[in-house]
């Protein structure tokens, strides 16, 4: 017997719909490449972007075409989100920070039919558009006034000249939940990115769980500006969860420093933030040398990499801003943990309660997970035991996109999970946290050593700005840890400082056996750590025999 309820299908257009009928005077704000601050409704948003599915459909894409944009936060690129998707499209963000090779062959790999851009990119889209096999349309994401006065792009668009000239009505087609809805590329350090083709049913499901209470939390009354690109996992969900909650949004643009994006919080009244670890590096060293305060900010997600106790300190003592830490992946829409406390947490002592927030946390409802050994025995939920993490959902990555002869990881029972290449532990009140990447983890005499952690410990000490663990060769243990260093501007610190700062708070045989500084560390499309070429660059680094 079937139930008797209306059989409406989760579609992301659905969200803007609600939107617009009941939070219509919400504000979008964006600071544009032009230089500028714009500001618009729900109610414009939705109406705009009712334009850009005319405008697509006039430019002969149909439902499943891919249109490539290369493009930082604004609301041009929310249009797109919602006008492409809304109708049918799929939306595929490019990561601008790759290697032109890179955008190229993701482009290619994809089938692009139109590239949208903003100005920044100009540069970048004038260098390859004759390298696109498959891109008939270029658009530049900007007005007439500020169209270049020459361009070796043919035919180069004008966005609002495309979007003018597309009338207003336009009635949201119904289709299939699982239909596709848009297309993110992972950014991995071998070989060339794979990409993860999300659908409207899996987008809406992970945009009801990110605004729940024990996940960010959003409502209508809050001002939420996204640091984390809308290139980057689509912004881990939050140009959705946002106007599915009604909330104001804020976007930062192309302007990502410390005092742009302080200047913007306090003038905006934002309350909710989300981004990388590095990117709040920059914030809360501009705020602390300038003698700054978060007049409104309460709450910030940080993810892609694993935040360093003392940066939820800093954040949560100094400044009063609740930290969530979350953790996540592409192949995940991006959202699986986020670590919210359980009740009783107020009877904690504060090291206790630090030793909490500094895991990845819960699983939200939809995601399960589990902890395997080498042989795929599921270990247990104790917070000691270390093992690969699996996942599966109804968010989560079924096979990747033109792949389909990859093979999904089976358990004993043949059901599918996702092997997400982390190394984490699981407590009796299920937060996770996460020891290392596999293949970032450190193997010494048979024994594994989380580079995470120690990462962490060098990131609380006063003089040091950033650091990385990884393995060195050691003729009797196989691997041992070498610690990457880079100094604050103006701190001093040693070796010898450095190793003793490490006393009693990991095993000695943790201990790294060699620091060395650098005046920089390398870092990703997405602002993690290349530890993979850190690897290279130091693999003939002797250790201290002593």
């Amino acid at each position: 017997m079937r139930g008797q309820m209306m059989d409406q299908p989760l579609l992301i257009s659905s969200l803007l719909v609600h939107a617009e009928r009941h939070h219509g005077s919400r504000e979008v704000v964006s600071r544009r490449c032009e230089g500028d601050l714009h500001r618009y409704s729900y109610r414009d948003l939705a109406r705009r972007c009712r334009q850009v599915a005319n405008a697509l459909a006039g430019m002969g894409l149909g439902r499943g075409d891919r249109i490539g944009t290369i493009a930082w936060n604004g609301y041009r690129h929310l249009e797109l989100y919602y006008g492409g998707s809304g109708s049918g499209l799929v939306v595929h963000t490019l990561n601008p920070r790759l290697h032109p090779d890179q955008l190229v062959w993701i482009a290619d790999d994809a089938q692009d039919r139109a590239m949208f851009f903003d100005l920044t990119f100009l540069p970048l889209v004038e260098a390859t558009a004759a390298r696109f096999a498959t891109v008939e349309h270029f658009v530049l994401m900007t007005d007439r006034s500020h169209m270049p006065a020459q361009t070796t792009i043919p035919n180069l668009i004008c966005y609002e000249d495309l979007i003018e000239a597309a009338p207003e009505r336009y009635d949201w087609p119904v289709f299939d939940e699982t239909t596709a809805s848009s297309l993110c590329y992972t950014s991995g350090t071998t070989g060339n990115p794979k990409g993860v083709l999300y659908q409207h049913r899996s987008t809406v499901l992970h945009a009801y769980a990110a605004a729940l209470p024990d996940a960010m939390g959003l409502s209508a009354r809050d001002v939420a500006l996204p640091v984390v690109p809308m290139f980057h996992v689509n912004a881990w969900g939050t140009p959705y969860s946002t106007v599915m909650a009604g909330a104001k949004l804020v976007f930062p643009g192309p302007a990502l420093d410390g005092k742009s994006l302080h200047d913007l919080f306090e003038a905006e009244g934002v309350t909710f933030s989300a981004g990388v670890p590095t990117v709040w590096q920059g914030l809360l060293g501009h705020v602390e040398e300038n003698g700054l305060r978060f007049s409104s900010l309460r709450r910030t997600v940080i993810g892609g990499s694993a935040c360093p106790p003392a940066m939820i300190e800093t954040f949560e003592k100094t400044y009063g801003v609740t930290v969530l830490h979350a953790w996540g992946m592409s192949e995940m829409s991006p959202l699986g943990t986020v670590c919210r406390m359980k009740p009783g947490a107020e009877e904690m002592t504060e090291a206790a309660r630090m030793a909490v927030k500094s895991k990845q946390g819960r699983a939200l409802f939809g995601v399960d997970m589990k902890i395997v050994d080498a042989d795929g025995n599921e270990l247990p939920w104790d917070g000691q035991a270390q093992g690969d993490l699996l996942v599966r959902g109804p968010w989560v990555l079924d096979r990747y996109f033109n792949r389909d002869e990859d093979p999904l990881c089976y358990d004993a029972a043949g059901l599918g999970w996702f092997p997400t290449g982390d190394v984490a532990t699981i407590d009796a009140d299920g937060f996770m946290q996460v020891t290392d990447r596999t293949k970032d983890v450190i193997k010494s005499g048979g024994e594994w050593i989380g580079s995470i952690d120690l990462e962490n410990i060098a990131m609380g000490h006063p003089a040091v700005a950033m650091a990385a663990c990884i393995a060195a060769h050691h003729p009797k243990w196989d691997e041992r840890p070498l610690l990457v260093v880079v100094k604050k501007p103006g701190r001093e610190v040693t070796r010898d400082e450095l190793m003793a700062f490490y006393e009693g708070k990991v095993a000695k045989w943790w201990l790294p056996d060699d620091v060395v500084f650098v005046d920089s560390i390398p870092l990703g499309a997405t602002g993690k750590m290349q530890k993979n070429k850190l690897r290279e660059a130091f693999r003939d680094h002797v250790l201290p025999t002593i």
